[in-house]
Parts: C-alpha cells; sequence; structure tokens
C-alpha cells in the first residue's frame, strides 16, 4: 500500500530532515517539473512515497551546490533506487544555517539576506546563481 500526502504533509515530512522546506516549495518543484507529476488516487491527485524520495534527492543534491537545472537533468534518467540512495545523504547534511529567516549562508565566505518580499522562487534562484558563480569563480 502506497502512502498518499497532500503537498503541505509532503513539506512538514521532510522539514525533519530539511527546516526550510516549506509548501510553496513543494508546490514550485512540482509546477516545473523537478518533482514528478501529482498521482491520481480516487479523483484526487496526491503526492506518493516517491515524491518524498524525489524531494529528499533534490535537496541533497542542491546543498552540495547543484543547480536545480542540473538537478532536474540529472534525476531524469536515474533510476529510482539511486534517487533513494541520494536522498539518503540529505540526513548527513548540515542544512544551510540559517542566521534568520532570511539570511541564507551559501558558502562558508558568502551570506545573502534578502527581504521577505522576495518570492521563495527568486531565492532558490539568486541562491543557485551566486553558488554557479562560486563555482565558476574556483575554477578561475
Amino acid at each position: 500500500m502506497m502512502n498518499t500526502y497532500t503537498g503541505k504533509q509532503l513539506a512538514e515530512l521532510v522539514q525533519q530532515e530539511a527546516p526550510d522546506m516549506n509548501l510553496r516549495t513543494v508546490r514550485y518543484y512540482t509546477q516545473i517539473g523537478l518533482l514528478p507529476p501529482l498521482e491520481l488516487s480516487g479523483n484526487k491527485r496526491v503526492y506518493t512515497d516517491r515524491h518524498y524520495r524525489h524531494l529528499r534527492a533534490i535537496l541533497a543534491l542542491s546543498r552540495s551546490g547543484e543547480t536545480l537545472a542540473d538537478i532536474q537533468l540529472k534525476l531524469a534518467d536515474m533510476p529510482e533506487d539511486e534517487i533513494t540512495k541520494l536522498g539518503e545523504r540529505l540526513k548527513f547534511m548540515q542544512p544551510e544555517q540559517l542566521l534568520s529567516g532570511d539570511t541564507l549562508v551559501v558558502s562558508e565566505d558568502v551570506m545573502l539576506t534578502v527581504s521577505p518580499r522576495i518570492s521563495p522562487e527568486l531565492r532558490l534562484e539568486l541562491q543557485d546563481t551566486i553558488t554557479r558563480m562560486l563555482k565558476e569563480g574556483q575554477r578561475g
């Protein structure tokens, strides 16, 4: 029997390992196709354990500095058992230390403070862009 979740339940489940996870992020990841499409249970669209495993893998990859675009490509043709293994790494990764609700620690050298008016989507994009710039800077 497969477990089913609402977006809120899924977010709350993942919050145990990633305190910064929220419903808006779950919805955003679903909307941009980072998470698999919702499944039908009776006449309701629901998240399942598969979504939970995918979400954990996405977070593990993004914490290790991958951009959402890279993560999407990586997960697209990855077998489910690999995705599960990837998600398992989440529990060993420290969440970004959030100094206040709005300060993201991008790396040991860079902290980003954004106003609460900035949407979660834009915040993620800023974080991704800065992470990418830092990686490119290390290569250069």
